[in-house]
């Protein structure tokens, strides 16, 4: 099931449950630590973290864990950050239990790629500046996402959010450049979004890697391409301007 975008308070209420009901948890690096509070005392923690080029467990090891665990008649979660089904995972761990006949469940959760980005008030979708987007990943078996269909992305959606691409950050951008976008196209890096942590980097194609260097973003992080990345700058105006008012005083009479 999926824990969400990283505040504890985006979980689903369903999700929440089945923590609460759990026997054994097996969660992720990117899952808040929060949430694991919520289990019961007897509840059995496994933590199956993955770092960029470093798996502390292979995905194999996890996949027998929850065929182990189910077997003896455990109530199982498997919580992931985000949405089990974008970039997770879910699919293969899902496919293991189907093949040993044991019974599952897959609860939804928030996806960082659209929460993220509505944190940092950039609109995924908007009617004047983009009507489609893709959510696509920066980070393939083989390191560089060279595999990607960029061409047809710069020419066929107007915004793209991109997972796990912090590292492959400088190739995104020349294959974006190559195939039509602008140098002036914007973007911004959101870093931990919907946290208190969350970090926020607004450029253009030209100038994001300078720009995240200059403001020491890292991972987790998402990446927003698109013109949608110019609202968040109008948005930003309006609120201090919205700060700067100070309405008259009612005079009493």
């Amino acid at each position: 099931m999926g824990a969400g975008p990283g505040d504890p308070d985006l979980i689903t209420v369903k999700a929440m449950k089945c923590i609460q009901q759990a026997d054994v948890i097996l969660y992720d690096r990117l899952v808040n630590k929060t949430l694991l509070k919520e289990a019961k005392k007897a509840c059995k923690l496994i933590f199956c973290g993955k770092l960029p080029k470093l798996h502390l467990m292979k995905q194999e090891t996890i996949n027998q864990f929850l065929v182990k665990y189910a077997k003896e008649g455990k109530r199982v979660v498997r919580l992931k950050g985000g949405d089990p089904y974008v970039y997770g995972r879910g699919a293969e761990e899902v496919h293991a239990l189907a093949l040993e006949g044991i019974p599952y469940e897959v609860v939804p959760g928030i996806t960082a790629g659209i929460a993220a980005a509505t944190s940092a008030d950039i609109p995924i979708t908007h009617r004047s500046l983009g009507r489609t987007f893709a959510t696509v990943t920066g980070h393939c078996k083989n390191g560089i996402p060279s595999d990607i269909e960029w061409e047809h992305l710069v020419k066929s959606v107007d915004t793209l959010a991109i997972y796990m691409g912090m590292s492959n950050l400088p190739f995104i951008k020349e294959q974006l450049m190559k195939y039509g976008k602008t140098k002036q196209t914007p973007i911004a890096i959101i870093q931990e979004g919907t946290t208190e942590n969350e970090k926020v980097v607004v450029g253009t194609l030209e100038t994001i890697c300078d720009d995240v260097k200059r403001e020491e973003i890292s991972n987790p992080a998402m990446i927003i391409v698109g013109e949608v990345v110019k609202i968040r700058a109008e948005l930003l105006k309006l609120k201090a301007i919205d700060q700067e008012f100070k309405p008259l005083e009612v005079l009493q009479a």
